[in-house]
């Protein structure tokens, strides 16, 4: 009788394990389905944003493109001769230019003016048209980091900060 009852309730046991098991993997399936559904919303998120914003990822593709031609001058030996060439130039700068005809120099200079370049698409264009500080700001960076003269440098970031902030009231007004 008891063999009975022990055959019993392991039947309940096996069908109470079973649909515990059957619960625990629907919801499981459901939270994989939820996971999925997010990663597609973000990877399509990435792909809008590149849509909604062409002007940065041009300017970002250009700076790789610009990086690559800079690297494969210096491994050529180019940039050495456009140095030469350079030195017997005189220029009214208040930076020599040997100081920035470097590889990374030079790649920090080019990078500085595609960021001011998309700048300039965003204030032109006005289906492009986004907060331009941040740009403004790290291309006058880029520039400082390529002349390597900040004493010229953070008075343009002011000066930025300053246009940005007038431009701003000035575009909300119209």
């Amino acid at each position: 009788m008891t063999e009975g009852r022990d055959d019993n309730r392991r039947d309940w046991n096996d069908r109470d394990y079973r649909e515990r098991r059957r619960e625990t993997d629907e919801k499981e399936e459901k939270e994989l389905e939820k996971r999925d559904e997010k990663e597609e919303k973000e990877e399509k998120s990435v792909e809008e944003k590149s849509r909604q914003d062409p002007v940065g990822s041009m300017v970002w593709a250009a700076t790789l493109i610009w990086a690559g031609v800079v690297l494969l001058l210096q491994n050529l030996g180019w940039l050495d001769a456009l140095r030469i060439e350079l030195a017997d130039i005189e220029f009214d700068l208040p930076v020599e230019i040997e100081a920035w005809v470097g590889a990374w120099q030079l790649f920090f200079l080019g990078a500085a003016v595609l960021v001011l370049l998309g700048v300039i698409v965003r204030l032109l264009v006005p289906e492009y048209r986004r907060p331009i500080l941040g740009n403004l700001i790290w291309a006058i960076v880029l520039f400082g980091i390529a002349l390597g003269q900040w004493s010229l440098i953070w008075p343009l970031i002011l000066i930025a900060i300053g246009l940005s902030l007038l431009l701003g009231a000035l575009m909300r007004r119209t």
